[in-house]
């Protein structure tokens, strides 16, 4: 018989925070999400493609960790140009850039084909992934930013 100070769980209670409290955890956790949940499954599936085209179409240049190589491509990961320049980014992934570019303070001068065939779409997922990635935490980049910015380009 338990004594009123013995805090020890039953093996039913045990049974039922091994098993039931981590979807009780979560459960709670998915209704704080609320409202954010459209948004959050919206960025989730443009990270989730961006990064495969990512990989598809940018790495073997910028490699897959975002480094860039040596002085030859700019990295990604810690880009002060990436940062100041998102609508650019935009149309170089489109129409690429020739002439030299600044990152973190190197010159680069090789020219950056671009991928015309990318689609809109593409092109947003690509950005949520290299603008989320890393150190990077801007959030999504929808279709109508890239629409904008393409737009505006002038291509090479």
């Amino acid at each position: 018989m338990r004594n009123k100070t013995d805090h020890r769980l039953s093996a039913v209670q045990h049974r039922f925070f091994v098993h039931a409290a981590p979807f009780l955890v979560f459960g709670m956790w998915l209704a704080a999400c609320g409202s954010h949940s459209a948004t959050d499954t919206k960025f989730q599936q443009y990270y989730v493609q961006g990064e495969q085209l990512y990989v598809r179409y940018c790495s073997n240049c910028h490699q897959k960790n975002g480094a860039g190589l040596g002085r030859v491509y700019p990295p990604l990961n810690t880009s002060d140009y990436m940062e100041r320049n998102l609508n650019e980014v935009l149309c170089i992934m489109k129409y690429g850039k020739k002439g030299s570019i600044t990152v973190n303070g190197v010159m680069y001068n090789l020219e950056m084909k671009g991928t015309t065939s990318l689609t809109e779409l593409e092109i947003a997922e690509i950005a949520t992934y290299i603008y989320n990635t890393w150190d990077h935490k801007r959030g999504i980049v929808d279709l109508t930013q890239v629409h904008g910015a393409l737009a505006k380009c002038q291509p090479n």
